[in-house]
């Protein structure tokens, strides 16, 4: 039978709730909300998603335990992996070599993809559902946070309408309009910090026969060096898949003004991806490229009055899969206070941000760090040596080693502390691999002993 986090029974007294940004972390906060008890309106600047093309510019989601745990919390975990894809591996494709599979952690351990326009469209009727009202194409311009008052209006200099409510969240992205109001406030610390690599979505259709082209529970990765090409599984047989090259310089997206220069690198670069793509150039011309950035700060919330959760806190490149996981962990984490302090919203908030700062710089930190390795170092011997090493050591001892992998996409422990271990067993990963002849011995009751002595 399964375990749901809520009860029927509310311990809080209903309040009038905005949301701001009815992306998935908003949508998700929506519906938790609705379990309380509490009225829920949700404003975005956007139309309706469920009534628009979604805009070209998404990577596919990979679900992690975060998130599932989140949505199982709210009663929606059933739902939503029906529109999920199982991945349980990597597919690398290496010129010249047969595509190799590289396994995420344990028989049975995957991690799921899903497109996020069909997500989104489906977390909203969900919060729909619940009795959350939503407010398309309403631009907030401004909040007023001792009152938690908001104000939309057409145009910024334009007239305004009020709006009145208990409680204010910021749930609309790295370039939230709650946050910017914020931000004036004395002792509000802000960074924001662009990665000099962008992304451009392309994609894989189904095959003739409906089927997908490649090995379907595969995260598919293109390795090279300063760039990348990936591709996740969709339920119709397709793939999305996402460019990944800096802005300007050698191989960048500069260099490829024109068809013949895209197919001449994709050649070059991809030549067993281009019979899979044959809308190549008209994905390419039609999609934009879109820009990474990392964005920090603090404090997340003002007295009881105003709160902010996902990107709108602490948005993160997309190279560890987490970004979702970590924003639905956001929720997951306030569901947790509203249970244990009621009605006591200065507490809560207090709590949530004090617990998931540190949690939210650790998975900023990792993320950055993974692009490094999906990009460079998933197609060298050494490293590929090296995961071995980790997964058999953490198979003969699995209580005294788990790969930071495993710790961050298939537990519940704390960015933070896996970030701590990881960086433990990083050094000590380090020190094994400078052994000489490693290659030969590396499965040997000598490397064995080596690690525990190192643990």
């Amino acid at each position: 039978m399964r375990e749901y986090f809520y009860s029927n029974i509310s311990m809080q007294t209903p309040r009038r709730i905005a949301v701001v940004g009815s992306g998935l972390v908003g949508s998700l906060l929506a519906i938790t909300l609705r379990k309380e008890g509490h009225h829920v309106d949700v404003y975005d600047r956007r139309p309706d998603i469920r009534k628009t093309q979604f805009s070209g510019r998404s990577i596919n989601l990979a679900m992690s335990m975060r998130g599932w745990k989140a949505l199982r919390s709210v009663g929606v975990e059933d739902e939503i992996r029906q529109i999920a894809m199982p991945m349980d591996k990597r597919a690398m494709h290496v010129n010249d070599k047969p595509v190799y599979f590289q396994y995420y952690g344990k028989e049975g351990e995957a991690i799921s993809s899903i497109s996020r326009g069909v997500l989104n469209r489906k977390m909203i009727t969900l919060a729909e559902r619940e009795g959350v009202q939503f407010y398309f194409e309403q631009k907030v311009w401004d909040v007023k946070l001792p009152e938690a008052i908001i104000y939309t209006g057409e145009t910024e200099r334009g007239e305004w309408r009020e709006h009145r409510y208990d409680m204010v969240f910021g749930a609309d992205g790295a370039f939230s309009r709650i946050r910017h109001k914020m931000q004036r406030r004395s002792r509000f610390n802000y960074s924001q910090h662009f990665l000099d690599t962008g992304y451009k979505e392309l994609s894989i259709p189904a095959g003739a026969d409906g089927q997908h082209q490649l090995n379907k529970n595969s995260l598919h990765i293109w390795p090279r060096g300063n760039f990348m090409l990936i591709a996740l599984p969709n339920l119709d047989g397709s793939f999305t898949c996402t460019l990944f090259m800096p802005f300007e310089g050698e191989n960048s997206f500069d260099e490829l003004t024109d068809d013949e220069a895209v197919l001449c690198f994709f050649k070059k670069h991809f030549p067993d991806a281009i019979p899979l793509m044959p809308c190549l150039s008209e994905d390419f011309n039609k999609n934009p490229i879109s820009a990474l950035v990392t964005m920090k700060c603090f404090p997340w919330t003002y007295w009881d009055k105003v709160a902010l959760v996902g990107d709108s806190a602490h948005a993160i490149v997309p190279f560890y899969g987490q970004g979702m996981n970590a924003g639905f962990e956001d929720i997951s984490a306030l569901a947790k206070l509203m249970k244990l302090h009621g009605d006591d919203w200065e507490t809560i908030f207090e709590a949530y941000q004090k617990e998931r700062k540190p949690n939210a710089d650790a998975i900023a930190e990792l993320s950055y760090r993974n692009f490094v390795e999906m990009s460079s170092k998933t197609a060298d011997p050494d490293f590929l040596l090296r995961k071995k090493i980790e997964k058999h050591f953490a198979e003969q001892h699995p209580e005294l080693w788990t790969p930071l992998y495993s710790r961050v996409t298939f537990s519940h422990q704390p960015y933070a502390e896996a970030l701590a271990i990881g960086e433990r067993q990083e050094k000590i990963m380090d020190e094994v691999m400078r052994i000489e002849n490693i290659h030969e011995i590396w499965q040997t009751d000598v490397i064995e002993e080596r690690m525990l002595g190192l643990l």
